[in-house]
């Protein structure tokens, strides 16, 4: 990997840390106070342009509420060889075709937002149903 260039699988991570921590209603400078950093810090780590460390992730895992996994999870397959293991220094080109995570797009965390400010859980259980056999209809998995 080229000097300067963030892995791929450090963005993934911080990119984990931002969803949890923006479902979670956290600001970056909360999120800091609580791990003993700066926001510039936490903001480094978001983009994957400073690695976290296994202590810092066992740490975010605590405060975040979630497994350590949590920060590993729908890793894109581009990020991973036959064997499962990661993939060290993708091609550019190979970067390229990488997805964004819709996770952590904005539409989707003010749709969770507003699906559970549904109080009844009948009328949530019913608009899951529904959203799942629109995409269904519409040709989405």
């Amino acid at each position: 990997m080229p000097p300067g260039v963030p892995n791929p699988v450090d963005i993934h991570v911080g990119a984990r840390v931002r969803l949890r921590r923006t479902l979670l209603g956290l600001s970056q400078e909360k999120l800091g106070e609580a791990v003993g950093l700066t926001f510039q810090q936490i903001q480094k780590y978001e983009r994957g342009a400073n690695r976290i460390g296994a202590s810092r992730v066992y740490q975010l895992s605590r405060i975040l509420d979630v497994p350590v996994s949590y920060f590993f999870e729908d890793m894109p397959a581009g990020l991973k060889t036959a064997e499962g293991q990661v993939a060290i220094g993708l091609r550019e080109r190979d970067q390229k075709t990488i997805e964004p995570d819709p996770l952590a797009r904005r539409e989707t965390l003010e749709l969770v937002r507003a699906y559970y400010r549904i109080a009844s859980p009948r009328v949530r259980k019913r608009l899951f149903e529904l959203t799942k056999s629109l995409a269904a209809f519409s040709g989405g998995s």
